[in-house]
């Protein structure tokens, strides 16, 4: 039986700036370094975001961008403050998708390796609930 979400991996071509993206826009706690070594195929970096186990790897950026994306939950107030935070790192911002009211809002944003995030203000049964309206 699946018990939920163990974790998420990003390769990413530079550890540090990764790092700064997820401290300062996803509010992510480091929690280990591999330094030098190397026990899964490169060097890795190990962070908390809201109770989610967030592992950054070294290794070559995508090449193109898509819709994928991975999507974190943040307050309604926080929309103004987190697209700041995105925009004083110079992140590509993406228009979002048209919204029905009460779906809640979005901020999608792609990382310096093409990765795409999103901070969502809505939950699940909000959209449904709005949805069946």
């Amino acid at each position: 039986m699946i018990e939920g979400l163990s974790h998420i991996t990003f390769i990413v071509s530079d550890l540090d700036k990764m790092e700064e993206l997820l401290t300062s826009v996803l509010d992510a706690k480091k929690i280990y370094d591999s330094g030098d070594k190397t026990f899964s195929i490169s060097r890795e970096r190990f962070f908390d975001i809201g109770g989610v186990w967030v592992a950054t790897m070294e290794g070559e950026s995508l090449s193109d961008r898509t819709y994928n994306h991975v999507a974190f939950k943040m307050a309604p107030d926080e929309y103004d403050d987190r697209l700041r935070r995105i925009r004083a790192l110079g992140l590509d911002v993406r228009e979002g998708r048209s919204r029905v009211e009460g779906e809640g809002h979005s901020i999608y944003f792609y990382d310096y390796d093409n990765h795409m995030f999103e901070l969502h203000s809505g939950t699940l049964e909000e959209r449904l609930r709005r949805y069946r309206e």
